[in-house]
C-alpha cells in the first residue's frame, strides 16, 4: 500500500497541477498521509530549478496548515474518543501530568519531529491533545518545516539531480544526527 501511495505521489509530480498537488500533499502528510512532500518537491525542483523556493514555500505553508488541521484534530477527537478510554482505564491522571511535561519541551518536540524523519503528524496531533500553547505551536512548525523543506530546496538548487540520491535516503539520517548533536550541546551546557 504505502509503495503504490509513493507511485501515486511520483506520478502527481509530473502533472501541470504539479503546485497543487504538492500543497495537498504536505497539508495531508502533517495529519494522516504517510508519504512525505519530498517525494514531489524532489522530481520538480530538478526539473524546474529556477521554481525551487516557491515550491519549498507552498510545501511549508501546506504543511504548516496542515499540521493545524492534526493539532485541531488531537484537540476535538481527544475528548471524545481518548479521555474516555483513559479514564477507563484509571489513566487519565497520568495524561495530566504527561501533558504538563510535554507543553514544557514542546516546542522542541515539534522542531524535532519537523526535521527529522520522525513522524510529524504525531506530533501535531499530539500537540492538540495536550492543548500545546497554539502560537508556539505555529512558530516551532514553520521553523522546522521550512528548515526542512528549504535545505532539501537548496540543496537540489545548487547541485541538481546528483544529489538526489543522498537527500531521499541520508538527509533524514543528517538531520537526526543534527539534532541529537544539538540537544546533547543544550544538555552540556545546563547540566555541566
Amino acid at each position: 500500500m504505502i509503495r503504490r501511495a509513493y507511485d501515486w505521489t511520483l506520478r502527481l509530480a509530473d502533472t501541470p497541477h504539479a503546485l497543487w498537488a504538492l500543497a495537498v500533499v504536505a497539508f495531508i502528510e502533517s495529519s494522516v498521509f504517510p508519504i512525505p512532500p519530498d517525494v514531489l518537491m524532489i522530481p520538480m525542483i530538478l526539473a524546474r530549478p529556477s521554481r525551487a523556493w516557491i515550491i519549498a514555500g507552498v510545501a511549508l505553508v501546506a504543511s504548516v496548515l496542515g499540521g493545524l488541521a492534526g493539532y485541531w484534530i488531537g484537540a476535538l477527537l481527544f475528548d471524545s474518543v481518548g479521555r474516555p478510554v483513559l479514564e477507563f482505564y484509571g489513566k487519565d491522571a497520568y495524561f495530566a501530568e504527561f501533558g504538563a511535561r510535554y507543553n514544557e519541551w514542546g516546542a522542541w518536540a515539534v522542531l524535532i519531529a519537523g526535521v527529522t524523519p520522525f513522524p510529524y503528524k504525531v506530533i501535531t496531533i499530539l500537540s492538540g491533545a495536550t492543548a500545546l500553547n497554539l502560537p508556539v505551536f505555529i512558530l516551532a512548525s514553520i521553523v522546522a518545516r521550512g528548515l526542512r523543506f528549504f535545505l532539501v530546496a537548496a540543496l537540489l538548487y545548487r547541485f541538481g539531480p546528483p544529489v538526489r540520491v543522498f537527500v531521499e535516503r541520508r538527509l533524514g539520517i543528517l538531520f537526526t544526527m543534527f539534532v541529537g548533536i544539538l540537544l546533547a550541546g543544550f544538555y552540556a551546557v545546563r547540566f555541566m
